[in-house]
């Protein structure tokens, strides 16, 4: 996948997502150096039990990081849930625990970040779409354990804001407090992402499955593509058996 280069090992790719087929695909993918998911993603594959899922998944992905959310409310059971995701990391595993920003009434979840980063527990800290809330997410794991950033580029993208400044910002500020902070490019809306998140120096982009595909058509030729949707328009109006 991206025979052409144009996105560089300088940045990793994660497979976004909880299908368990597709997280086995891209288990033996190069091109994939790790996965994320969460509750909403779990739902949507059908995840029934997840401790069952979850330790599952770890059998197929190959020493590969990857992410699970704790989805308690309540900041005591949300620590009890991290460091039991966090035990579960054995052998080459490499398990990051999610951690959102807030819980759901908006409380700031940075004291127990920063309590479990500093106790060696690798985090990846999510839904973060304010400059404010990278700044204390970064300042809150810059002494611990190894971390993520996951900043929500396409969230920000669908309020009608350009996210690329606000990245950019993170990726810079991560760089100066730690090397041991990766900011991850999360809610990939297009192939473009890729570009532009390599651009401001993001550590990682997360995309689904049909995204990062998508990677293979980078550099081809506009003239043919155009060609291939006008044959593509016909083949369907045929198969359809339209008539005027």
């Amino acid at each position: 996948m991206c025979k052409n280069g144009l996105i560089s090992s300088k940045i990793k790719i994660f497979l976004d997502g909880a299908d368990r087929s597709s997280i086995i695909e891209m288990a033996s993918d190069p091109s994939v150096q790790g996965f994320t998911t969460n509750p909403s993603l779990m739902k949507k594959a059908g995840v029934k039990n997840y401790r069952e899922f979850c330790q599952e998944v770890l059998t197929h992905i190959n020493g590969k990081p990857i992410s699970f959310e704790v989805f308690a409310d309540d900041f005591s059971e949300m620590k009890r849930q991290a460091l039991e995701i966090a035990s579960w990391e054995k052998d080459c595993h490499q398990v990051y625990v999610k951690i959102p920003i807030s819980n759901s009434r908006g409380e700031s979840s940075t004291s127990l970040i920063r309590e479990l980063s500093d106790q060696g527990i690798r985090l990846n800290v999510t839904a973060l779409m304010t400059h404010k809330q990278v700044l204390e997410t970064c300042l809150a794991v810059s002494e611990g354990a190894p971390a993520i950033v996951s900043v929500f580029a396409g969230r920000v993208a669908d309020t009608g804001r350009d996210p690329v400044s606000l990245m950019q910002f993170a990726s810079e500020l991560a760089r100066c407090l730690s090397p041991k902070i990766e900011v991850l490019w999360a809610s990939s809306r297009e192939a473009l992402n890729f570009v532009q998140a390599q651009q401001v120096g993001c550590h990682i982009i997360t995309a689904p499955l049909d995204l990062i595909k998508k990677l293979n058509g980078f550099h081809k030729d506009l003239t043919q593509l155009s060609l291939e949707t006008v044959q593509q328009f016909k083949k369907d109006a045929i198969a359809s058996g339209f008539e005027l």
